[in-house]
């Protein structure tokens, strides 16, 4: 990202200056600007309920880009575009033109925010124009010889038009710039950045390459506006990293969009690991640059086919068959095969612009050699060139401003405001020193093809496009940084690391700990982007809170009071598991006193976003009382876990031994009832038989 924004991108007035202007045939606007409040229709003044968007626009575009060859005629072609609901009558379009040429980058920032400039204006030429009907617009070509043009040196010129018609309260007005361009031996890198942020932080999911690199995709569009043009790309390597873990199932878009990507014949250098800046890390003292943890655990082995297999022998015909051949084991890539960018020169970063001399040592550090750094212009206190030395570094200076203009006009759909910013990126360029000059667009993952194109394309009006390496091997200017560098992002980093640190103890439970250690440190990486500087402090608030959760998704229930009725017997404890992955820990339990004994190790393996029972066998040494049994969870290498539990336990064991007598003495109640219930039977059985034996008297 080329930063911070030069004063024309923080100025008030630009939604404003963007709301007038629109598409124009062949895209050739040349910044129009509304000068004051009387370009609209309806003045401040007016009584009637006008829109704020019923207004008459004016915009003026000159030459190609707005710029021309010294000595030749200029086409003003001036734009008039009603968005009112009335008609427009016919009217009078007059085009002036101030010979001072603007003497700096800052005041060509001020005539375009304020429509202030130093010098008079003369009229350049005048033409009638048609009615307008509502909601369209039309074109009126303004032409001007050479002889009314003037003998104009180099140089960027204020332009102004205005539009007089019947009916208006006031005439409409647009500011622009001719541009003057006698140079043609300057030579122009443009520097594209390619980026994908997922939307969990860590890895695109093949969901997300699917709609990414389709038709109509973000990755696609990224290709088809940087395919044929000078363009240098600067690649994230987790891009085609989350293309290839995925093997045989990533999606044939997402294969496609890679295999198009290795094709091109773009200079290409690879960007930190999800974009991850330097400067930030150099800032945090780190020895090293971060890199991606192994990838394996976002590999699936039935994804990669076996490379090879033992082959069979041909058989002759006295031998016997031979075994079919054995399959071998799937060879899976490495890490470095994962995400390596075909063709990428080496050496190179691209980080925000706070940096400091000191930096620039650490960066040769990093990088076991002479790194080239790209920086904006706006962090040298010169540029005489695009390439700099800064006491013995290389540097690679992106004009600030002209970046900033182009990176907008990359990013803006509508045609008119994109050539607004185009003609005042070509504008900045002619402001800048040497003959190599440097642009260096924003990373921005929502540009269209058409947009990234034009923008990339019509750098070549001022300047010949050259290659990074020939930029490269240039003769450097000598020059400093400037300003002072920040640290509160290197700080929040030492706190994401050290969130990282619990985090590898904590993941100790895992069967596999990169399945949660893997997609965190990439997710750091996407948090210290380049990209993502902006948003810095409440992404990083966010993670922080994601953290503190992840290492309390394991623990125990708080348990409910226990009532022990026997000398021995299980106290059940639940182990929560909101991870979506099995974990093994141990529970410790511990009683508060020597009245119970307790199992004080039970290994368990707690099931995915689930709660586990876990029996602890114990045993009570006395016969009754109330104590306190203290629950703590640990992971195989002793790391503590989740919040320890304590469960009130109420011993009722004497309960046991009356509880035996009472029922011994009700089976003795029923033997006894049994028994008597049998003599009695056998009795009254005697009898019935007797009774039946004994003869009946005559």
């Amino acid at each position: 990202m080329i930063s911070p924004r030069t004063g024309r991108h923080e100025r008030a007035h630009r939604g404003a200056r963007v709301a007038v202007v629109f598409a124009l045939a062949f895209g050739l606007v040349a910044a129009p600007h509304l000068s004051s409040p009387t370009a609209a229709v309806a003045s401040a003044d007016d009584t009637d309920d006008a829109a704020d968007d019923s207004t008459i626009q004016l915009s003026l575009r000159a030459g190609v880009h707005g710029v021309v060859q010294p000595g030749a005629p200029v086409t003003v072609v001036a734009s008039v575009q009603n968005d009112t609901d009335e008609t427009l009558t016919a009217g009078r379009v007059t085009v002036e033109l101030n010979r001072t040429p603007l003497s700096s980058s800052e005041a060509l920032t001020a005539w375009l925010d304020s429509g202030e400039a130093a010098g008079s204006f003369t009229p350049l030429g005048t033409d009638d124009s048609l009615p307008v009907p509502e909601s369209e617009n039309i074109t009126v070509p303004v032409s001007a010889p050479a002889s009314a043009v003037g003998d104009l040196t180099a140089g960027v010129y204020p332009l102004r038009g205005s539009l007089s018609a019947t009916g208006l309260s006031s005439d409409a007005t647009a500011s622009s710039v001719l541009i003057v361009n006698a140079d043609a031996s300057r030579q122009i890198t443009v520097l594209v950045p390619i980026t994908a942020t997922p939307k969990d932080g860590a890895l695109l999911t093949s969901d997300e390459l699917t709609a990414l690199t389709a038709p109509d995709g973000a990755l696609t569009a990224q290709l088809d506006g940087v395919a044929g043009t000078s363009a240098v790309l600067a690649i994230d390597p987790l891009i085609p990293a989350a293309i290839r873990v995925l093997g045989t199932a990533a999606p044939t878009s997402a294969l496609t969009w890679l295999t198009r990507l290795e094709s091109l014949a773009n200079e290409r250098f690879a960007l930190q690991p999800g974009d991850a800046d330097a400067t930030v890390q150099a800032r945090a003292e780190l020895p090293t640059l971060l890199q991606p943890l192994t990838l394996d655990s976002y590999l699936d082995p039935a994804n990669f086919a076996p490379t090879s297999s033992t082959a069979a022998p041909t058989p002759s015909a006295s031998a016997s068959p031979s075994p079919s051949p054995t399959p071998s084991e799937p060879e899976l890539p490495t890490d470095e095969e994962l995400t390596a960018i075909a063709g990428a020169t080496g050496g190179i970063l691209w980080p925000l612009g706070d940096v400091q001399t000191a930096d620039l040592s650490t960066f040769d550090t990093y990088l076991a050699a002479d790194a080239t750094t790209v920086l904006p212009s706006t962090s040298l206190a010169a540029t005489a060139s695009a390439l700099i030395d800064v006491d013995g570094h290389r540097v690679m200076a992106a004009d600030a401003a002209a970046s900033a203009s182009f990176s907008d006009a990359a990013a803006t759909l509508d045609d008119a405001s994109r050539e607004n910013e185009i003609t005042a990126g070509i504008a900045q360029l002619t402001y800048a020193a040497g003959t190599s000059l440097l642009v260096g667009l924003d990373r921005d993952e929502t540009r269209t093809a058409d947009s990234l194109r034009e923008t990339i394309l019509s750098t070549s009006v001022v300047a010949q496009p050259t290659t990074m390496q020939d930029l490269r091997t240039e003769s450097p200017a000598l020059s400093t940084i400037v300003g002072e560098a920040g640290d509160h992002r290197a700080t929040a980093l030492s706190g994401l690391l050290s969130d990282e640190s619990r985090l590898t103890e904590f993941a100790s439970i895992l069967d596999d700990p990169d399945v949660l250690l893997s997609p965190e440190r990439l997710s750091i990486l996407r948090l210290i982007g380049v990209g993502t500087a902006s948003n810095f402090p409440a992404a990083v608030t966010s993670h922080r809170m994601a953290t503190v959760a992840t290492l309390n998704a394991v623990g125990v229930q708080q348990p409910s009071p226990i009532q022990l009725f026997t000398s021995a017997a299980p106290l059940p404890v639940w182990v929560r598991n909101d991870l979506p992955w099995p974990v093994n820990v141990i529970l410790d339990s511990r009683p508060s006193d020597a009245r119970l004994d307790v199992r004080p190790r039970t290994e368990v393996t707690a099931q995915p976003a689930s709660n586990t029972r876990v029996k602890v066998p114990v045993e009570a040494r006395v016969g009754s009382g109330e104590l306190d049994v203290h629950f703590a969870l640990t992971s195989p290498t002793g790391v503590h876990i989740g919040e320890d539990q304590t469960a009130s336990v109420t011993v009722r064991a004497e309960w046991e031994s009356i509880g035996l007598i009472i029922l011994g003495g009700v089976i003795a109640i029923l033997l006894v009832l049994g028994v008597i219930r049998t003599v009695v039977r056998r009795r009254k059985a005697r009898e019935s038989d007797a009774a039946a034996e004994t003869p009946v008297a005559p």
